[in-house]
């Protein structure tokens, strides 16, 4: 899934502006413009378009962790995760919003896209481990409208 539908998913599940983005990224350790925000919420096709970087998704979602969670000081960052994967993304949800093996599953279950709980555990493991499986477009974008759901709903 593109980066760009992600941060457009999340700006519209959070009901939040172009400028809260920008802070949004600021607090996970980088610095945008609201005129790149705005270029990156344009849909592909439309004049203005960019393409949002794997470096600024793996800050924004950072930022949104802390967003939602609130930033301990005491530690020190981590370092961003790239390249960017569907299963990256996903993982970073489940801490922001603070979610269980089990709202995961309601989630997916809201958007008419059940998962079993193997499945659901393989997408959490390191790439690499036997039991690790990618997280397709499919299933990370009906998890957003899942989550949109619980969000807004």
């Amino acid at each position: 899934m593109m980066n760009n539908d992600v941060l457009r998913s999340i700006r519209y599940m959070l009901d939040i502006s172009d400028s809260k983005v920008v802070d949004i990224i600021k607090l996970g350790g980088f610095d945008v413009t609201k005129a790149q925000i705005m270029a990156y919420m344009k849909k592909d096709e439309e004049e203005g378009f960019e393409p949002c970087s794997d470096e600024v998704m793996a800050y924004f979602l950072d930022g949104l962790v802390f967003f939602k969670r609130g930033k301990d000081e005491s530690r020190p960052p981590l370092p961003i995760e790239l390249p960017m994967t569907n299963n990256i993304v996903l993982k970073k949800l489940r801490v922001a919003f603070e979610l269980k093996e089990d709202d995961m599953h309601a989630i997916l279950k809201a958007a008419e896209f059940p998962v079993s709980k193997p499945e659901l555990s393989a997408l959490f493991r390191k790439a690499g481990h036997n039991n690790y499986r990618p997280c397709g477009d499919q299933l990370l974008r009906n998890f957003l409208r899942g989550l949109t759901l619980r969000v807004r709903g």
